[in-house]
C-alpha cells in the first residue's frame, strides 16, 4: 500500500467519543486527534486521550494528541428567546450591561468591546453572516446599524473587519487548560488568536512550568497575526492556517493567497503547518464531499502542508469515519499527481547552521540521485527527521526511535513514518545492521535495495546526528 505523506488531524467530539468509532477512525487513517478545549471538561479530555492511546497501542501505530485552547471569547450574550431576526437598516445595540437580549439589544461576553471600537468600525457577527456598522459608543453601549441581516442566536462570535481587538491570546481558562494538557501528556498545544511571538513564547513557558513537553501550535486567525507572521512562525513549532476567523477579519477572497504564503513561509523556516477549517464541511451531513472540497484538500497537499484537519466533520458530523477515508484518498491521489515534481533541489548559497541539518540535506540529495528505497533515521529527539521532512522528496523517511514522545510528535511531520526501535547495543555498526533488519522484517525494503541510514555518535545523544551510511540491503550477510 502506498504511504500517505500528508497527515490527517481529526477533532473529537460527540460523534467520535465511543471506542468503536475511534477505532474505526484510527484504522481509516487518523494521525493526530484534536481535543477542542472550547467544549467539555478536563476529565473528558483526559479520558479521550487515554482511550485514543490505548487503541493506538493495540493497533501498534503512534497517534498524536493536540490540545486546542479556547482563547478569548469575543461573543455576544444570550437572548430571551434564544434568537432574533435582523434586517438591513435595523438599529441594534451591543450592551455590556445587558443580561438577556431582545430585538433591540444584546449583552457581551467581552465587556471591553466598547473601548475598542469607534464610529465607522465594521463588526462581523456569526462568522460574517450578520454585519453591522458602529454609529456611536456611549459608555458600555455600542449603537449599530445592520448592513447584512439574518438570524442571530445565542453566544455568536464577534470579529472586527481588519482586526484591532485587544483581547489577550491566553485567558485564565487557557492557563488552567494548559495544566490539563500537561497532565494528559499532550504532544501539541494550540493557542488561539496569537498576535505576536511573545504570545507564543508565553504559552511555551506555561506548558513547561506545568511539566509538559508539548510543541506549540500558533493558530493564525487574526488580521494582526498576518502583520507579525515571521515572528509568530519563528516562536512556534507549528502554525495552523485557521481559515474561519481569519477569513472573517481579512475577507474571504484574501484567504487562498495567504494560505499559500503561510505554507511556503513555514516550510522555508523549518516549521510544520496544518491547514484547517471547512475542508470537508458538507460531510457533516453527507457521506461524500463536494468536488470543491476535494479540490481544496488537494491544493493544500500540493502546496506542501504537513497536515489537513477535520473539525465539525469528525466531531459532530454524521459521517466521521467516511470523512477521514475521503480525506485519505484525496491526499493520496494529490501526492501521486505531484510525484514528478517532488524532487529534492538543494538551495543555492545556503549555509548550514547545524551538523544534523547538513547530514539531512546530504541524505536527501543522495537519495534522489541514487534512487534509494528508503531513508531511515535513528533518532532520539526527532531533530534530524525534522530537517528531512522540510524538503520535498519521493523517498519515504522512517524514524526509528525508542522514545514514545518522539514517535507521537513525528505523527504530524509530512512524509515521516515513526516506529519503535530499541537497539540492543551501543555499537554504531551493529545498530545500523539492526535497523536494516527491522526495515526488512516490516516489509519496507527487500534484499538488493539501496537505503540510507543516519545516526549520531556518541549513540543516544539527542540532536547529535552526524553520520550517513549508504547500504545495500542484505550485503552484510554475504560478508
Amino acid at each position: 500500500m502506498t504511504l500517505r505523506k500528508t497527515k490527517i488531524v481529526a477533532t473529537l467530539g460527540p460523534a467520535s467519543s465511543s471506542e468503536e468509532v475511534l477505532d474505526r477512525m484510527i484504522a481509516a487513517g487518523v494521525d493526530v486527534v484534536r481535543l477542542n478545549f472550547s467544549h467539555g471538561t478536563a476529565q473528558d479530555h483526559i479520558d479521550r486521550a487515554a482511550l485514543v492511546r490505548e487503541i493506538a497501542r493495540r493497533r501498534r501505530r503512534p497517534v498524536g494528541v493536540l490540545c486546542d485552547l479556547q482563547g478569548p471569547k469575543i461573543r455576544i450574550g444570550r437572548f430571551e428567546n434564544d434568537k432574533i431576526r435582523l434586517a438591513p437598516g435595523d438599529k441594534f445595540t451591543l450592551d455590556a450591561d445587558c443580561k438577556l437580549g431582545n430585538q433591540q439589544r444584546v449583552g457581551l461576553d467581552y465587556p471591553t468591546l466598547p473601548t475598542e471600537v469607534e464610529p465607522g468600525a465594521i463588526l462581523l457577527l456569526d462568522d460574517g453572516r450578520v454585519v453591522m456598522t458602529v454609529d456611536a459608543v456611549h459608555g458600555n453601549e455600542i449603537d449599530c446599524t445592520v448592513n447584512v441581516g439574518g438570524t442571530l442566536s445565542n453566544n455568536k462570535g464577534i470579529n472586527r473587519k481588519g482586526g484591532g481587538l485587544a483581547a489577550q491570546a491566553l485567558t485564565e481558562k487557557d492557563r488552567e487548560d494548559i495544566k490539563t494538557a500537561a497532565a494528559l501528556e499532550a504532544d501539541y498545544v494550540a493557542i488561539s488568536f496569537p498576535r505576536s511571538g511573545a504570545d507564543v513564547q508565553l504559552a511555551r513557558d506555561l506548558v513547561r512550568a506545568a511539566g509538559g513537553r508539548a510543541s506549540i501550535v500558533a493558530k493564525i486567525e487574526r488580521a494582526e497575526a498576518i502583520h507579525a507572521l515571521e515572528e509568530i512562525i519563528d516562536a512556534s513549532d507549528v502554525i495552523m492556517v485557521a481559515r474561519g476567523d481569519l477569513g472573517v477579519e481579512v475577507g474571504d477572497a484574501a484567504v487562498p493567497g495567504l494560505q499559500k504564503r503561510m505554507i511556503r513561509m513555514a516550510r522555508t523556516r523549518n516549521k510544520l503547518v496544518i491547514t484547517a477549517t471547512q475542508m470537508m464541511e458538507s460531510m457533516i451531513t453527507s457521506p461524500i464531499p463536494t468536488r470543491a472540497e476535494v479540490s481544496d484538500v488537494a491544493n493544500a497537499v500540493l502546496d506542501g502542508t504537513d497536515a489537513v484537519m477535520l473539525s465539525a466533520e469528525s466531531a459532530a458530523g454524521e459521517y466521521p469515519v467516511e470523512a477521514i477515508s475521503a480525506m485519505d484518498r484525496v491526499c493520496r491521489e494529490a501526492e501521486r499527481a505531484d510525484d514528478d515534481s517532488q524532487t529534492f533541489k538543494p538551495k543555492d548559497n545556503r549555509l548550514f547552521q547545524r551538523i544534523d541539518e547538513s547530514i539531512a540535506m546530504a541524505a536527501l540529495y543522495t537519495a534522489e540521485h541514487l534512487k534509494v528505497k528508503a531513508i531511515a533515521s535513528m533518532t532520539q529527539s526527532g531533530a534530524a527527521v525534522m530537517w528531512l521532512s522540510r524538503s520535498n522528496t519521493s523517498v519515504p523517511i522512517y524514524a526509528l526511535t525508542p522514545e514514545k514522545d518522539t514517535r507521537r510528535k513525528l505523527t504530524l511531520f509530512r512524509g515521516v513514518y515513526p516506529f519503535r526501535f530499541d537497539q540492543t547495543t551501543d555499537d554504531r555498526d551493529e545498530i545500523l545492521e539492526e535497523a536494516e533488519n527491522e526495515l526488512l522484517k516490516r516489509g519496507l525494503v527487500q534484499d538488493g535495495d539501496l537505503i540510507l541510514l543516519t545516526i549520531g555518535e556518541p549513540v543516544g545523544v539527542s540532536g547529535g546526528t552526524n553520520t550517513l551510511k549508504i547500504v545495500k540491503v542484505g550485503e552484510h550477510r554475504k560478508n
